[in-house]
């Protein structure tokens, strides 16, 4: 998993409330699971005119012109500003791996659905959840001013706009470590390699009868 420190990145506003994880990667995607290669496919139903399935070269799809991340003032974007209730409906980790794999890092929001929340952090993404007026700002801010980049500062737990006005953000103890050294749940499992190598070696001598087989 990719760490994250710092990111001054281009902001890309998607104005709506409640989009479910089947609006982020729709079902008939979800036959990977490789964690790779959902990005062409983010928000398929909005970024596309036509139907999509496994396997079509986006490249050659239609492309709605009205749909904000296909607009060229947003190509590059690697922070999504968001409503309320984002990341709602199934627990697919797919979302995250779709936004992800899209190229955005960090994703603010009056507030995120808990699943979704929790699989972000597992898949190096940034949730942010700040105060529905900020966000609010941000979102008058950013369609004004093309271009417009926030820095955001996992350490200090800041978003600060282009304007150096600077807003602080929540974040658990245990997930900021695992993002700022970019640990998913294996790599802190490998972390105790060696006392579960212990562990082993001296269930084997406890137990031997459960180690037969091996």
């Amino acid at each position: 998993m990719r760490a994250f420190m710092l990111l001054d990145g281009l902001v890309v506003p998607l104005d709506r409330a409640n989009v479910d994880t089947d609006a982020i990667i729709p079902k008939q995607f979800l036959k990977s699971i490789k964690r790779s290669g959902f990005g062409p496919n983010l928000f398929d139903e909005w970024r596309y005119l036509d139907h999509g399935e496994p396997g079509q070269d986006a490249g050659r799809r239609p492309r709605n012109p009205d749909f904000v991340l296909n607009q060229p003032r947003y190509q590059g974007a690697q922070v999504l500003l968001a409503r309320e209730n984002f990341g709602c409906g199934s627990s697919r980790e797919h979302a995250p791996w779709a936004l992800e794999d899209f190229g955005l890092r960090a994703l603010i929001a009056p507030s995120f659905a808990d699943i979704f929340y929790n699989n972000c952090f597992k898949n190096g993404l940034l949730p942010i959840v700040l105060d529905a007026a900020i966000v609010d700002q941000l979102f008058r801010e950013t369609e004004a001013a093309p271009g417009y980049s926030v820095r955001v500062d996992l350490e200090r737990q800041t978003v600060t706009t282009p304007g150096g006005e600077a807003f602080g953000f929540d974040v658990d103890a245990h997930r900021k470590y695992c993002l700022l050294n970019g640990l998913d749940d294996i790599d802190l499992t490998l972390q105790q390699a060696d006392k579960i190598k212990v562990y082993e070696e001296r269930r084997k001598v406890e137990a031997p009868w459960l180690f037969i087989n091996n």
